[in-house]
């Protein structure tokens, strides 16, 4: 890992509002990082398990979901910049099902809590404006070395945020960026935001699970409503999601609900 980051990330300030829900909670920030997962996931397996935010001004080697890479601007680069920071706490939910989404929720409301801009979301870990993504979450989980079966998991959830104006070469979703309604806005400033009622939507979730976001999720759905088609070919007309965070897709074969983060679910008309 490289050096500090030279950045002011509010690190003090964030960490004394996340402190009181996480006992023991840091905020590191550096300069470089092949990508703040990684780098947290790393640490899980090596059995540092305690709760952190890892922020970075610049990932070399950021991933997205099904493992594909997430192209990530550089912060010093204001014009283009991006968020990029890795949340890892132990969490022990009754049900995992639906994490990724009441992640999402957090993360729409905080940037657009009006809905005035039309953050949507797509599920499963998407944020979408106007069908271009805004931002991406990557959710993974390790099981510390001397758990059983009922042993809370270490969790790391990964943000990706495009703040300033991105190209669109090589993506498979145009990109949309905050600047676009919030040109004052910064990397550290939406950090300082986000952060600590993020923490709290992962801690309700673990209490409560996906049911008292189920709402909040429907009124941004992006997909509800619209004719899909899945990743294996199968299109059929989306009925938003249910109460379990599965997505509802009606196909001619009849109601299919789709749990598995391995597929993957585009608006009938754009490319995977």
């Amino acid at each position: 890992m490289n050096n500090s980051s030279t950045a002011d990330w509010f690190q003090d300030r964030i960490a004394a509002a996340v402190a009181p829900l996480l006992p023991g909670f840091a905020v590191e920030a550096v300069a470089e990082i092949d990508s703040t997962n990684t780098e947290l996931m790393r640490r899980a397996r090596a059995g540092r398990v305690e709760p952190v935010l890892l922020v970075t001004e610049r990932q070399t080697a950021g991933r997205g979901r099904m493992g594909r890479p997430w192209q990530s601007s550089d912060m010093r680069q204001p014009e283009s910049a991006s968020l990029m920071f890795s949340l890892g706490m132990s969490l022990a939910p009754a049900d995992w099902s639906g994490l990724s989404l009441a992640v999402g929720v957090a993360v729409a409301e905080g940037l657009d809590p009006s809905g005035e801009h039309k953050v949507g979301l797509k599920w499963p870990n998407d944020v979408w404006v106007n069908d271009r993504k805004l931002v991406g979450i990557l959710i993974e989980t390790a099981l510390p070395s001397d758990g059983g079966p009922d042993a809370s998991r270490y969790v790391v959830i990964g943000i990706g945020i495009n703040i300033g104006a991105r190209e669109g070469d090589g993506m498979r979703t145009p990109p949309a960026w905050l600047h676009q309604w919030r040109p004052e806005a910064s990397a550290p400033g939406v950090l300082a935001e986000l952060a600590e009622p993020l923490v709290r939507t992962v801690l309700d979730f673990e209490a409560r699970g996906f049911a008292p976001f189920a709402e909040r999720f429907a009124a941004r759905d992006v997909l509800r409503g619209r004719e899909v088609t899945l990743s294996d070919g199968t299109a059929g007309l989306c009925e938003g999601v249910a109460w379990g965070g599965e997505l509802q897709v009606r196909t001619d074969a009849g109601l299919q609900l789709i749990s598995s983060d391995e597929v993957s679910v585009r608006p009938r008309g754009m490319s995977f």
